[in-house]
């Protein structure tokens, strides 16, 4: 009786267990992974808070308090001057329309795919509105005045110019304003070349072959999938419990033990991970700068850190309800185990 417990106890403490927390992390974030909400609609409250993320990075990079280099300071107080904020710049040259547009279209339908509301198809998104826009007229405008706005360059600035003027690039252009047929070229000939370089359009679902369903909800049946994989460790745990123990309610018992110790310790590591990195990110322990990051660098990065925020909140949540669901689980089979147990008859006289 003893060996058999002995070895019913190793197969679930050293196989049982170990497995059902790997499974119970790896459902979690497959569900996170897989979920609308981490696909699609963080992403629109990405596309949604851009233009007021963008004003604030605007504002705060002027302040000498926060960017120490006076260059960079220079160039955003230049084109401060111009009296068009980044999100006007988005609102005139069509790049904020583009993305309430055509990219929120194409993640809502990514998210009725996901979901089964609408057939499994292919997805594009059209890149052509948005290398017009940055190609816009108003575009032009904005960098014309904010180079009208420099001071003029010295002999050491103008070489710089000029040398980028010739295809040589060497650091940073200074914040002067050279003579403006060539500042011009310079900033056309830049742009130009990085938009020719964007793809006109974008796959967000690619290679899609013809299926046999009309509509196929792919997240929740991945999903659904993935929680069969709870079928190995419940094996492994109820063979290991039918050597240990011979009676129903010791078996319900050692069975509810062994899910809870391979499930709690998931709940309180990712709700502990999950807490200490929002932490960090709201002025804990994390910081942005550091020797070899630029001033702005860490402005952008500090303005932006509500996105790894909502990222570990929407990532790490699927995993703590998993893990609490499980631990559940193995709570209701402990208090089945003393339910179940026979009642003691009273002694006879």
């Amino acid at each position: 009786m003893t060996f058999r417990k002995i070895a019913g106890a190793l197969i679930v403490v050293l196989i049982g267990i170990p497995v059902l927390f790997g499974v119970t992390w790896a459902v979690g974030l497959v569900r996170a992974s897989l979920s609308p909400e981490f696909l699609v609609d963080l992403p629109q409250a990405i596309i949604a808070d851009i233009p007021r993320t963008a004003d604030e990075i605007f504002r705060a990079v002027q302040d000498e308090n926060i960017v120490a280099d006076p260059e960079t300071r220079a160039w955003f107080r230049a084109a401060a001057k111009t009296g068009t904020s980044p999100k006007d710049l988005l609102e005139k040259t069509g790049i904020l329309a583009w993305m309430k547009g055509e990219l929120s279209d194409s993640l809502r339908k990514l998210g009725e795919v996901l979901r089964g509301e609408a057939p499994v198809q292919q997805i594009t998104i059209d890149m052509r509105p948005l290398k017009q826009a940055l190609l816009h007229p108003e575009m032009d405008r904005f960098l014309e005045a904010t180079l009208a706005n420099l001071p003029p360059c010295n002999e050491r600035d103008l070489k710089i110019w000029q040398d980028r003027a010739s295809g040589f690039r060497r650091g940073d252009l200074p914040a002067c304003r050279p003579d403006s047929v060539a500042a011009k070229d310079i900033f056309f000939r830049e742009r130009k070349l990085a938009v020719d370089r964007m793809d006109d359009s974008t796959q967000v679902l690619e290679g899609i072959e013809p299926f046999p369903f009309h509509r196929f909800g792919f997240s929740k049946s991945m999903t659904l999938l993935s929680y069969l994989l709870f079928l190995f460790p419940a094996m492994i745990i109820l063979i290991g419990v039918l050597i240990a123990n011979r009676s129903g309610a010791g078996r319900l018992r050692w069975s509810g033990i062994s899910v809870l110790a391979g499930s709690l310790p998931v709940l309180v590591l990712a709700f502990g991970i999950k807490k200490f990195v929002l932490w960090g990110l709201h002025g804990g322990m994390f910081t942005w700068r550091s020797p070899w990051a630029h001033d702005i660098d860490a402005v952008v990065l500090d303005k932006l850190s509500w996105i790894p925020s909502r990222f570990f909140d929407v990532f790490f949540s699927p995993v703590i309800g998993v893990a609490a669901f499980v631990a559940t689980a193995g709570i209701v089979l402990i208090a089945l185990s003393y339910s179940s147990r026979p009642a003691v008859k009273a002694p006879t006289n």
